[in-house]
């Protein structure tokens, strides 16, 4: 039987070297490799060609002209969570750090974007724990990290919430999201989460995760949550599709 991922062990053994690696180099920009600012690896001009979301829809972030209502699919059909909130669009160089990041081992780039979300978050409605939205331990153990979980650890004790990394389970290995049009994703979520934390459940939580596109994980995992009992679910992603 295999070992499952000790991913708190992990990620003491990541801190450690990221550390040791910031004293003994000088930070540089993790897009065009000039030296970093303000302490970040990211320089000023990257810094100021980050693409920030202003407008966007309530409900699902969808960017929005001008206003920051629900937009006309959410008033349709509206989703399960209650509010999303995305501090950039994908776009450059948002498009580099994330896939870096998520698929190719970019500790430092998961730090730089949680700060980055930090910042663009701390005017949001404080909920009552962060949650992460967990990969299956199948692709956990390939990759040997969950972005979702070190986007979110940070970000919780920045803001000074919770993190409830144990609320929530992925228990089916679905396909890779990436490879399928907007009706193959939702077919592909749905029953892919349980909660698997006893009550009592926080009331208000805030799902964390690096990229929506379509918005189908958000809506498989925080039905999950509301149907277990949490009374809100709101999601926190650090990048909205356009």
């Amino acid at each position: 039987m295999p070992h499952p991922v000790n991913q708190t062990a992990a990620h003491g053994v990541y801190e450690w070297s990221s550390r040791l690696l910031d004293r003994l180099l000088p930070s540089r920009c993790l897009v065009c490799d000039e030296r970093g600012s303000n302490g970040r690896v990211l320089c000023a001009y990257c810094h100021e060609s980050l693409p920030w979301l202003a407008a966007a829809c309530s409900r699902c972030a969808l960017p929005l002209g001008t206003g920051s209502g629900p937009c006309g699919d959410c008033l349709r059909r509206p989703p399960p969570q209650h509010a999303t909130r995305s501090p950039f669009l994908y776009r450059t160089p948002l498009d580099r750090l994330l896939p870096r990041a998520k698929f190719h081992g970019d500790l430092a780039g998961l730090r730089l974007l949680s700060g980055l979300m930090g910042d663009g978050l701390v005017d949001a409605d404080r909920p009552l724990a962060l949650v992460p939205i967990p990969l299956h331990r199948d692709r956990l153990r390939r990759r040997g990290y969950d972005q979702a979980l070190e986007l979110a650890r940070p970000l919780a004790r920045r803001l000074g919430v919770p993190l409830r990394d144990d609320l929530l389970r992925r228990v089916r290995a679905t396909a890779a999201q990436s490879r399928l049009d907007a009706g193959a994703r939702r077919r592909n979520l749905r029953g892919a989460f349980e909660v698997c934390a006893g009550p009592p459940l926080p009331a208000h939580v805030a799902l964390v995760d690096d990229v929506m596109t379509t918005g189908a994980t958000a809506r498989s995992a925080a039905t999950a949550l509301l149907r277990a009992g949490v009374a809100r679910v709101d999601v926190w992603v650090c990048a909205r599709v356009p």
